[in-house]
């Protein structure tokens, strides 16, 4: 984004999803990102309606598109940020200066209260592969953290995001009274239902990856017929995100109806597994080791890499992976169904279905939290002495189910949600997914 001897200019405007009265802020004057995450903080706390920041950084060269959604120049998202982004240039310097190439870096910041409405456990970090408390993002330099040389310049509510296309006519400047904020629920609606589509959508990757190599080792024709039938419901998927972010309807003939129900299948095995784990859980002497034929009979193959347990866990995943797109397509349709108050129905629609996901997928952290504090016994047997091979298998396993709780997410914790969005001269969108600002 830039180097040590360049400071870059960033535009930051804040944007209310419906009219509201917030303190004045001086409008031009520049301040750190550390004064920006308080000032959005602030701003949570007093607004009696979402607001959330967008800033334009420069496109950083080599940026990995492919994990992200791509919007077409005529999709309303792309239209309704170029239309942002002209008129905010006609009265900013700084706006048109940062934005005279056609392209950039947008980022929107949803603050962690009004994350937290949207449903928990929707949007959550998602791991960086090798980096320990790395996380993927677009604006990040070598060293994994957000390059901070930028001086952030907050940008007067004179712009609006009107209307494209009947996504929602919430378009123009805030009451008098206070800080005129740009009124854009059709711009953060199509940018948050994107982003936390895209980041369903990488945990589907990441679930499709580990369940392949899982079931290739297992080769049980089965959990293989599970695997099959959820991963043909992305199509349908694809293609109802596609009809609705372009404000259409999607039919019958997309097939979404019988994906569902595969997913809803799907979820249904999950939550009995889960319903066995605890059992068995539930059933072990507390505070005395346990030996490992006694936990491989309840979690099988719960000592290997590729055992039928970590297959269920995997499919677990993708099906939630799944379901969260779908309730994320179902939100959009019914906030789309109002187009006066697009934010507010979405969001409501989005918290209410997310509740479900949310237990299952703690239900499951809190198993494998528990297995892998586990302390595992010394076989039963006449023999005094074990071979070389029965204390190599004992202290492997113990270290496989040891490692079953790294990661694992119990806690329902909402950060600061950044969605990034990079924007071509051509106006076109790619939209990646929602990560931790």
């Amino acid at each position: 984004m830039t180097d040590d001897h360049k400071t870059t200019t960033v535009p930051v405007w804040t944007l209310a999803t419906a009219e509201v009265h917030v303190p004045g802020l001086a409008a031009g004057d520049s301040m750190t990102a550390e004064r920006l995450a308080e000032l959005r903080g602030v701003l949570a706390v007093l607004a009696d309606e979402p607001i959330v920041t967008l800033e334009v950084h420069p496109l950083p060269a080599g940026i990995e598109r492919g994990r992200g959604i791509p919007l077409d120049a005529a999709s309303p998202l792309a239209q309704h940020l170029s239309q942002f982004v002209t008129q905010s240039a006609r009265s900013s310097m700084t706006v048109a200066r940062a934005t005279a190439s056609g392209e950039g870096l947008y980022r929107m910041v949803v603050p962690a209260k009004v994350a937290a409405q949207l449903g928990q456990g929707v949007l959550r970090p998602m791991v960086a592969k090798g980096a320990a408390g790395g996380v993927h993002g677009a604006l990040v330099n070598s060293a994994g953290r957000i390059v901070s040389q930028a001086t952030f310049v907050p940008v007067g509510g004179a712009a609006a995001a009107g209307a494209v296309g009947g996504a929602g006519a919430t378009a123009g400047a805030a009451v008098a009274g206070g800080t005129a904020l740009t009124v854009a629920a059709p711009l953060v609606l199509m940018a948050v239902a994107v982003g936390v589509s895209a980041h369903a959508d990488q945990k589907r990757r990441q679930a499709i990856e580990h369940i392949t190599k899982l079931l290739e080792q297992l080769q049980e024709d089965k959990l293989d017929d599970e695997h099959s039938e959820l991963d043909g419901c992305r199509d349908a998927i694809d293609k109802a995100t596609a009809i609705l972010l372009d404000q259409g309807k999607p039919g019958l003939s997309l097939g979404l109806d019988s994906a569902v129900h595969a997913i809803n299948t799907a979820l249904g095995k999950a939550d009995r597994r889960l319903a066995r784990w605890q059992g068995a859980l539930d059933g072990l002497p507390e505070g005395k080791a346990v030996e490992l034929s006694t936990l491989t009979k309840a979690f099988p193959g719960i000592d290997d890499h590729g055992g039928p347990f970590r297959a269920h866990l995997e499919l677990a995943s993708l099906a939630i992976a799944l379901k969260r797109r779908v309730v994320v397509l179902q939100a959009v349709e019914h906030a789309q169904g109002d187009a006066g108050n697009p934010f507010e129905n979405f969001t409501r629609a989005l918290k209410r279905d997310q509740q479900r996901l949310y237990e299952l997928e703690s239900g499951i952290a809190g198993v494998l939290v528990r297995l892998s504090v586990l302390e595992l016994a010394r076989p039963n047997g006449l023999r005094p002495v074990f071979t070389t091979g029965e204390v190599e298998r004992l202290l492997s396993a113990a270290h496989r189910i040891h490692q079953l709780g790294d990661g694992a997410r119990v806690d329902s914790r909402t950060t600061d949600v950044a969605i990034e969005m990079a924007r071509d001269k051509d106006g076109s969108v790619v939209v990646f997914p929602a990560l931790p600002a």
